[in-house]
């Protein structure tokens, strides 16, 4: 396993994060760090770096550097964008980092980090096959992105970003009604005029990446909901919050954005245009809302290394969702028995989709079935005694990108109840789910149960199932072999299944005929 450090110097802020590359060509995040330096403060009209800003920042990345390479991350890979690429002095402040610091830093072009970031919410987030637009809007300039499944389609870089539009239209707190219009005039004109050239009528969704819209997602979940935003991955924010936040900035004195709750001080001026570059690009596409992603630039550096050092991604290869894939790479990390994890997921499937008429559940639920039942077994190698608790540990606690918070809780439940106790109140975990959750995890667990049972011994002699539905619930499981331990076994998982149904079930063993030769 190798170690990466990745460090993002950008016009606001300058981001660390330490990765440990797996085998199976993927990823792990260790850590993270952040600090806002504001390096790109007065570049756009002076066209120069401040000798204060860049003392702020050396001093920023001496820490960083040191934390690296005292943690045992010796191979550091280090990105300037905006600030530095825009101003006279750039060149200079990058060989004052390699003399002082022994770090090499590369500054990319404004359509290179289109493509990096793209790379990091292509990993992190399951897209569609239609066109989604993404968008990253940093301190000197905003990545305007248009991707799918299959990959880039489109990247641009605009000149938007929320430290450049606070200059150059915003000269004072709050702004008076002429500078929002100018304001709105600029950030329109670009948007337009860049969102014409991608010849595209129509975006599935608009995925928003940055520690800016980030903020904007915290002020408006506080607002909406009383609770701190848990996680920002998938988060949505609607327009109308956009513009309902974006009128109250454009009102407000520095003293009254201040106290607004989870507003980030140190963006304080920033946050206003952030919120007119996202609003007027939901206008303009015709979409209702933003879903937030927190992976960008950083993570499609990682990504682009292992591609760049790797012979493709056989792993991507393999599971072209990015949540199965992430799934699939924890049973593998965990030495879990994938033969027999998919066979069981398998099994369970044809469970949920033969008794549909009774338990009323759908795709959704369907999905976090099957990845319940591949990830059953991944606390097998830390306690066998105990591996169905170990599992609900390991599942809640690993970086499975793709899936939600709520996503990756019904799963973690699902798993932990595939053996010994049934799910009940008494335990924490399934007794602060809501009730909607409480009987889906119910229903789902009861499957995987019966299904696991059906493969006790791991020879896959259970090869499918028929289910018969009355007072009575009959399962005919097709068998290639001897496989008394797996009827056994099932007949004694089906406690749960009988619970949610309220109905008897009794197994059936039918022998598969052998094929022609």
């Amino acid at each position: 396993m190798s170690k990466l450090a990745v460090i993002d110097i950008g016009t606001n802020s300058i981001h660390m994060v330490l990765a440990e590359i797996l085998p199976d060509a993927s990823f792990k995040i260790l850590d993270r760090f952040k600090d806002i330096t504001r390096l790109g403060n007065g570049v756009f009209a002076t066209r120069r770096l401040s000798d204060e800003s860049m003392a702020r920042a050396m001093n920023v990345l001496k820490t960083l550097v040191t934390l690296a390479r005292n943690k045992g991350f010796e191979r550091i890979t280090a990105v300037a964008t905006s600030a530095v690429r825009e101003a006279q002095n750039g060149g200079e402040f990058i060989s004052m980092i390699l003399e002082q610091l022994g770090l090499s830093v590369r500054v990319i072009s404004g359509v290179e980090e289109a493509r990096l970031i793209f790379l990091g919410v292509k990993s992190s987030i399951a897209l569609p096959q239609g066109p989604t637009l993404v968008v990253d809007i940093g301190g000197g300039s905003v990545e305007l992105i248009v991707g799918n499944r299959d990959g880039l389609m489109h990247g641009a870089s605009l000149k938007l970003g929320a430290i450049r539009l606070t200059e150059q239209c915003l000269p004072k707190t709050p702004p008076s009604a002429s500078m929002m219009r100018t304001l709105e005039t600029v950030v329109t004109t670009h948007l337009r005029e860049v969102l014409g050239s991608f010849k595209l009528k129509k975006f599935h969704s608009l995925v928003a990446t940055s520690g800016m819209a980030g903020n904007l997602g915290e002020v408006v979940h506080l607002r909406q909901t009383g609770r701190p935003l848990r996680q920002h991955n998938l988060a949505t924010v609607a327009l109308k919050h956009i513009r309902g936040l974006e009128t109250e900035l454009a009102r407000s004195s520095v003293k009254d954005r201040l106290a607004i709750p989870g507003l980030d001080p140190k963006r304080v001026d920033t946050l206003l245009p952030t919120t007119v570059v996202l609003r007027c690009l939901l206008e303009l596409s015709g979409l209702q809302e933003i879903t937030l992603c927190d992976k960008a630039i950083r993570e499609g550096i990682i990504y682009d290394f292992i591609v760049r050092h790797r012979e493709g991604l056989k792993a991507e290869q393999d599971f072209p969702d990015v949540r199965r894939r992430n799934v699939i790479g924890l049973v593998r990390r965990c030495h879990a028995p994938e033969g027999h994890s998919l066979h069981v997921a398998n099994l369970a499937l044809q469970l949920f989709d033969q008794t549909k008429r009774v338990h009323h559940l759908g795709d959704q639920e369907r999905t976090w079935l099957e990845y319940a039942a591949i990830l059953h077994d991944v606390g097998y190698h830390i306690n066998p005694r105990q591996h169905h608790k170990h599992a609900y540990y390991l599942i809640k606690h690993s970086d499975l990108g793709g899936l939600t918070a709520e996503d990756i809780e019904v799963v973690a439940n699902i798993a932990r109840y595939h053996r010994r106790a049934v799910p009940t109140v008494k335990h924490e975990e399934f007794h602060s789910l809501p009730p909607r959750l409480q009987r889906t995890v119910k229903i789902l667990a009861a499957f995987l149960r019966i299904a696991d049972g059906l493969d006790r011994t791991h020879f896959s002699l259970a090869q499918r199932v028929q289910v018969k539905l009355g007072k009575l619930i009959t399962i005919d499981v097709h068998l290639t072999g001897d496989a008394e331990m797996e009827l056994w076994a099932a007949t004694n998982r089906a406690d749960l299944f009988e619970q949610v149904f309220r109905r008897r079930v009794r197994f059936s063993g039918v022998p598969l005929k052998p094929g022609p030769a």
